[in-house]
């Protein structure tokens, strides 16, 4: 069973009904019907990420990853990190209220610098342990270049391998572009030499990611979720 049910969306979101739904066919084809997990959404507050938050791309993906996280997590809530330079903003979305909210986050958190990933990792990783969740949590990390310091980011995601934090990252942007390579590489750091599991995945939403069927999204985002589960499982990382 999901942890809130198909009539809580329709009474409180009703305009997240299908994203519900897809999401759920999707669970069920990764076999993750029955799993619990916190879902955080990071995303990039750039100075190249403007279209996206003009277009509405954001504010699109924040909506499925609501979709997603009413199956996984009971409290119809999504912590949401922004990030650039430094930490813009560590706040939340829900299924009620939804509509407009990332448009309105942004709108008052002023400057759009540069990229900073460890600084967000730092924060996520702050949040979800404060939280005393007993549940692993999936981070779906979106942003559309390289970080300045790739060195810390690298950094912080090895030491949060031995964390019950999955990091799903998604780029907004070319696929081609040079600006992924860094993600790629680190989506492919060796186990166990750098990191005790495989504890990330990237892949690229394209240049305009409101493209990507809500299905097809849905079974990106979870695509090495259920592997890192159970070697995370095996490791004692997750109970």
């Amino acid at each position: 069973m999901p942890a809130i049910s198909l009539s809580k969306v329709e009474e409180t979101a009703p305009a997240l009904v299908s994203l519900y739904k897809t999401a759920g066919d999707s669970l069920a084809g990764n076999g993750l019907v029955a799993e619990r997990a916190a879902v955080y959404l990071v995303v990039d507050h750039s100075g190249s990420m403007r279209p996206y938050y003009t277009d509405g791309s954001v504010q699109a993906l924040a909506d499925r990853v609501l979709g997603l996280s009413a199956h996984l997590d009971d409290d119809g809530t999504v912590p949401v990190v922004f990030f650039s330079t430094d930490v813009d903003a560590v706040t939340d979305i829900a299924l009620a209220g939804h509509q407009g909210r990332i448009e309105q986050i942004a709108a008052g958190l002023g400057h759009m610098g540069r990229t900073s990933y460890h600084l967000a990792m730092d924060a996520v990783i702050d949040h979800y342990l404060d939280s005393g969740t007993e549940h692993p949590a999936l981070v779906v990390f979106q942003t559309d270049g390289g970080p300045v310091s790739r060195p810390a980011a690298e950094r912080y995601l090895c030491k949060a391998a031995r964390l019950p934090l999955f990091w799903q990252f998604i780029g907004f942007g070319d696929p081609d572009s040079t600006q992924f390579d860094f993600l790629r590489r680190l989506d492919e750091l060796p186990v166990p030499d750098r990191r005790v599991v495989d504890n990330a995945g990237f892949f690229p939403a394209g240049t305009h990611p409101r493209r990507l069927t809500d299905r097809e999204l849905y079974d990106r985002l979870l695509n090495g979720f259920p592997q890192w589960l159970a070697a995370a499982r095996q490791q004692g990382i997750v109970p």
